[in-house]
């Protein structure tokens, strides 16, 4: 069975239905954990290849690296190291399976050396998350290059799930022939033991991997800043264009070439149309999370630039820029930094009551310092706490004087992406037009600490 035979209207209603059902199952207990910083599995890796090739009939463009880490979490507490599902092929006698093939959950039981669709040989596991296993496997059949296949849990659920991130993954393939816009490559989908498996772009690490090993604490280097950040800007400009909405922005889900001079947005499995976005304030993981989501604000593409936005900054020092332990606390630390939210905008929201009164005064949920409860705390001034160009500059402790100038050039635009009022927000077509993005650093200017 495949996605062109699915009516596209009838995908869109179920994917409203299935997303109220995996909140209500999935997102709140998850939101209670932490935020994805599990450390990366990752490998050496091969050459490019770029071939043209037919997958059980579709006609893919093939660009291919070896390695990718991380690639589909659906879970803030992401472990790629997880093994509970893998085994060898010459150990199977002691495997708890359901019909051979699957766990308890309906997660495929990966054999490390089986051979998928009579074809791609499984190397490594990925990672799991809430709706697949993510394996690396060598194509036997075009010269050995490695590609990654997403194995969708056997779940009525989350196959029809899926079949709307494969319709959006052709979407996006079909408006970038060329692989100009950095999304990674789908290269086409089959089913394979009950299975629906998506085969894609397969690359070196993810960015997070990229911060803890390049940045950790301070950053990476201003020029790759620059380059990453205009790269993921460009991934949103495409996305704009097609009308579609990402919603899980974040290192996790951002691939780096082994090279470390491409970068390509990942994991398409909670986006959606822009016309199917109902409020709910679980959507994307929570340390990316916009206002508008946790307030149940209408949301369009603002919340991307918002999730790129704090992206960039954890790329420039190496440190997580609002890490609220639940959307409450989110608020406050929007708030520390952004100051108070407007009325006008308050009122907006669909979810205001569970974090202002009647006065449109914040109420703060904290624990009680001596009974270890929770209580309530109204608050109605909320001073600014936070320099965000002092943070900067604190990563980059030795710049130069034109890199001081790319730092101010940095905060302004943070500051514009951060923007509480989605609807005054810069757009990413005028993200790309900033001074940050469009100038380029001196050579040698710049030394780190």
């Amino acid at each position: 069975m495949q996605a062109d035979s699915e009516d596209e209207e009838t995908i869109i209603q179920l994917r409203r239905q299935m997303r109220k059902q995996l909140i209500e199952k999935l997102n709140v207990s998850e939101d209670n954990k932490n935020s994805g910083h599990s450390e990366p599995h990752t490998e050496e890796s091969s050459s490019e290849a770029k071939t043209n090739k037919s997958i059980k009939g579709i006609e893919v463009t093939q660009n291919i690296s070896k390695q990718v880490t991380d690639m589909f979490a659906e879970k803030d507490d992401f472990d790629s190291n997880t093994t509970s599902n893998v085994t060898h092929n010459d150990n199977e006698s002691n495997l708890n399976l359901t019909d051979n093939w699957d766990d308890t959950d309906g997660y495929y039981v990966i054999r490390i050396g089986d051979v998928i669709n009579n074809r791609y040989t499984i190397k490594s596991i990925l990672g799991q998350g809430v709706f697949a296993n993510v394996v690396r496997a060598q194509d036997n059949e075009d010269g050995n290059d490695y590609v990654a296949i997403k194995i969708i849990r056997n779940n009525d659920l989350m196959y029809r799930t899926s079949l709307k991130e494969i319709a959006i993954l052709k979407e996006i393939r079909q408006a970038d022939p060329d692989n100009k816009y950095h999304c990674v490559q789908f290269f086409g989908y089959f089913m394979h033991k009950g299975h629906l498996c998506l085969l894609l772009e397969s690359l070196h690490m993810d960015l997070r991997s990229v911060i803890k090993k390049y940045g950790k604490h301070h950053g990476i280097n201003l020029k790759a800043l620059i380059s990453y950040s205009r790269q993921l800007l460009l991934a949103l400009r495409l996305l704009k264009k097609l009308g579609i909405i990402h919603a899980d922005i974040k290192p996790d889900n951002i691939l780096v070439n082994e090279k470390k001079n491409i970068l390509k947005l990942c994991d398409f499995g909670s986006a959606t149309k822009n016309d199917d976005n109902e409020p709910t304030p679980y959507l994307v993981s929570r340390f990316y999370r916009a206002p508008e989501i946790i307030l149940g604000v209408p949301y369009k593409h603002g919340v991307d630039v918002w999730s790129a936005a704090c992206t960039i900054f954890e790329m420039a020092t190496g440190k997580i820029m609002f890490t609220g332990s639940s959307n409450n606390k989110m608020l406050k630390c929007f708030m520390d930094l952004k100051g108070k939210f407007s009325s006008r905008l308050i009122k907006k929201g669909k979810f205001k009551d569970q974090h202002f009164n009647y006065n449109n005064n914040f109420l703060f949920h904290k624990k009680d310092e001596f009974t270890g409860r929770e209580k309530v705390v109204e608050m109605s001034n909320i001073p600014i706490s936070r320099d965000l160009i002092y943070e900067l500059k604190k990563s980059y402790k030795n710049a130069f004087a034109t890199e001081e100038r790319k730092l101010s050039q940095l905060k302004d635009l943070l500051d514009r992406m951060t923007t509480l009022d989605s609807s005054q927000r810069i757009s990413v077509t005028d993200c790309l037009k900033h001074p940050f993005i469009l100038e380029e650093v001196e050579k040698d200017a710049i030394k780190k600490q």
